[in-house]
């Protein structure tokens, strides 16, 4: 879905939304790549009479992001985040929304598929990390990485932490005790903007971040904070474990575990070999 920001050579604006770590995309633009339509706002009031509940929703839907417009000028326009936008491809009778409604009916279909069989999600993560060019080795720490964050997650559910915004900080509270930084500051060491933190660390690195939530999830199995308040706290304590162990190994190699190391000009490499090779099964 990273291409529908450039569709069939027409470029469709898009704003990061850094808070939500989401896409916004204009509403305007998608609809008028895959209709051709002279008039688009005419075309998505027809839309909406027609799909009654896409209507009575798309206040919340979409939402007014600032986006430059065609005149350089930036004005606040329609847009919605990649999952309110595949509602709208829905409602668009268009043989070029039909990819994406297909595409959708496959992803339906895997994550039914998964409920009924869990390790089938495993397995596809995998095969995605191998398509973008991670080797076997890092891919089962990264692997074991997600199964720990998982399990803390639910600790952190059944203790009464329910908002996002909570995960956030508790996140980022383990993550300076164990490495020194935020995530945010992490990112920036490592040059990402809005790439998965987790998925540019280096082996070692990876190493160091199980402990730090794996000890989070220990004292709150056994301690039972209640609330963000004291999960907070116990967050803390969880990374400091980690954390204490990361010093020492720097002590002892004279070197620091966090780098800048990343995996973004591996992933290019892979995305522009698969690009080369589309265009040379097109030629034949």
């Amino acid at each position: 879905m990273s291409n529908i920001k450039l569709f069939e050579s027409k470029q469709i604006r898009s704003v990061w939304n850094e808070a939500e770590q989401k896409w916004y995309f204009s509403v305007q633009d998608v609809v008028e790549v895959l209709t051709d339509s002279n008039d688009v706002k005419q075309y998505i009031k027809r839309m909406l009479s027609r799909d009654e509940q896409l209507k009575n929703n798309w206040g919340t839907i979409c939402t007014l992001v600032e986006m430059e417009a065609a005149d350089n000028k930036r004005r606040k326009v329609q847009a919605a985040n990649t999952k309110g936008l595949l509602r709208i491809v829905q409602s668009i009778p268009s043989p070029k929304a039909e990819p994406f409604k297909l595409w959708l009916a496959e992803v339906g279909s895997d994550r039914l598929d998964e409920i009924e069989n869990p390790e089938l999600a495993a397995q596809r993560t995998k095969e995605l990390y191998k398509l973008k060019g991670y080797p076997d080795d890092w891919i089962e720490k990264r692997m074991r990485s997600i199964a720990i964050r998982e399990e803390l997650t639910e600790e952190w559910k059944s203790s009464g932490v329910k908002q996002q915004k909570e995960y956030a900080i508790l996140t980022a509270e383990i993550s300076k005790a164990t490495f020194g930084l935020a995530p945010a500051e992490y990112k920036k060491v490592k040059g990402l903007k809005n790439q998965n933190l987790w998925d540019h660390m280096t082996d070692l690195e990876l190493i160091f971040s199980m402990p730090g939530e794996a000890s989070t999830t220990a004292i709150v199995k056994t301690r039972k904070p209640k609330g963000f308040i004291e999960n907070k706290k116990a967050a803390k304590q969880g990374g400091t474990v980690a954390g204490n162990a990361r010093k020492e190994l720097e002590i002892k190699t004279g070197q620091k575990v966090v780098t800048s190391q990343n995996y973004l000009a591996e992933q290019e490499k892979k995305k522009n070999n698969q690009i080369a090779f589309q265009s040379a099964k097109k030629k034949k």
